[in-house]
């Protein structure tokens, strides 16, 4: 068995909403959300919750309980645009709270419209990286996130990521603590009609967050303690949740599960070079960010690998990839080595078995490397990688 480093004591935690996880938990929305008041915005996606039959039951629950409900529509990552938008359609109806039912682009856009709506100023001034920049002081309308898929782990984070593709593009955060939802509902039940390929890519976003957080420079007893429960159940129900077993409440339980952990892993321990690119190339072209995180995983696994082995062939980084590929590959041993690449072998094994796409199927082209690769940042990562890993992660999977 692969024994852990010992963990660094000192830490500190962000907040965490009030959490109701379980099947059948969508019951309760009515009621939770009345408690804030009776003007509600219901920001859902555009098709899902609508199929299922849930929005009706949303709204039926919503007008018995006595509330006046307004909604919104969010089909794409939100820009700057949609939350202004929305902002200044929304401001008049003096909203008491939010409620984002959906994948995470849709509780990135409540997220962020909450967070707005107390203001006159446009998004963009308090995203950050942004010419003009200016810290938010927390002021929000309260905010309820209910996800759909299982990846980002939106419900349980402090920040809203805010894009805009092109040339001159970005993708950053809209971030405070107080962004932290209010109240985090997890019904795995509105996942088991989610599509496999989305279940697939948003399911790999949520075992990057775990594994860039389990081996981050600043990962504590309490992240780890959370991304190796995350990574177990994930590694449980993943590939069921794919193929055979989608519509097992329980199956998609253990994924929500891990996607829970994964976002309060990395609001607590940060992210690595995966998430890294996320923003650089998520910026220049229009991909989804499960999808890009799928794509990118075991490459760069792989490079951090081989970078920490030619630092230091015992660095504690190494002994948490090698648990991890334990618990993803379900065979456990001592040899360090062997585990790591049990990791990469598991993660490449999953890139094959579910066809994950190149980044040249999204309009990338070889000769914006360069560029990404001299954008790109990532402070928490496991290992400091030079431009030419980095460019070496992007090649492989161009």
């Amino acid at each position: 068995m692969i024994l852990l480093p010992r963990p660094r004591p000192d830490f500190s935690l962000l907040p965490l909403p009030a959490i109701y996880f379980g099947p059948g938990r969508f019951s309760m929305l009515a009621e939770l959300a009345g408690t804030f008041g009776k003007n509600i915005l219901v920001v859902t996606g555009s098709h899902a919750l609508q199929r299922s039959g849930r929005l009706a039951e949303l709204t039926d629950g919503l007008q018995s309980a006595g509330m006046r409900s307004a909604y919104l529509v969010v089909d794409r990552e939100p820009s700057p645009e949609l939350v202004d938008g929305a902002v200044s359609q929304y401001r008049r109806l003096a909203i008491d709270v939010v409620l984002a039912v959906g994948g995470g682009s849709v509780l990135d856009a409540g997220k962020a419209i909450s967070a707005m709506l107390r203001y006159d100023l446009p998004v963009e001034r308090f995203i950050e990286g942004q010419e003009g920049f200016m810290p938010h002081d927390g002021r929000k309308v309260p905010f309820i996130a209910v996800p759909t898929t299982s990846g980002t782990g939106s419900e349980v984070t402090n920040n809203a990521v805010i894009s805009r593709v092109g040339r001159s593009g970005f993708k950053r955060s809209l971030r405070h603590a107080a962004f932290v939802p209010d109240i985090a509902l997890i019904d795995p039940e509105l996942m088991v009609t989610v599509l496999p390929e989305l279940t697939a890519t948003s399911g790999m976003d949520a075992c990057t967050q775990l594994l860039e957080a389990f081996t981050s420079p600043f990962a504590t007893p309490y992240t780890d303690a959370l991304s190796c429960s995350g990574l177990e159940h994930f590694s449980r129900s993943f590939l069921s949740a794919c193929t055979d077993r989608s519509a097992d409440s329980d199956v998609r339980g253990d994924i929500a599960y891990a996607a829970l952990m994964s976002g309060i892993a990395l609001a607590n321990a940060g992210l690595g070079i995966v998430h890294g690119f996320a923003s650089s190339v998520g910026g220049l072209i229009d991909i989804p960010h499960g999808t890009l995180c799928a794509t990118l995983l075991a490459e760069a696994t792989s490079e951090n690998i081989a970078r920490l082995r030619s630092i230091d062939s015992g660095h504690p980084a190494l002994l948490k990839y090698a648990k991890a590929g334990a618990i993803l590959s379900g065979v456990d041993s001592e040899e360090v080595h062997a585990g790591c690449e049990r990791l990469v072998d598991t993660l490449e094994a999953w890139q094959e078995q579910l066809s994950f796409p190149q980044l040249r199927s999204y309009g990338l082209f070889a000769g914006d490397l360069d560029g990404i690769v001299t954008a790109t940042r990532s402070k928490s990562n496991a290992v400091q990688l030079d431009e030419a890993a980095m460019k070496r992660i992007l090649s492989k999977r161009w």
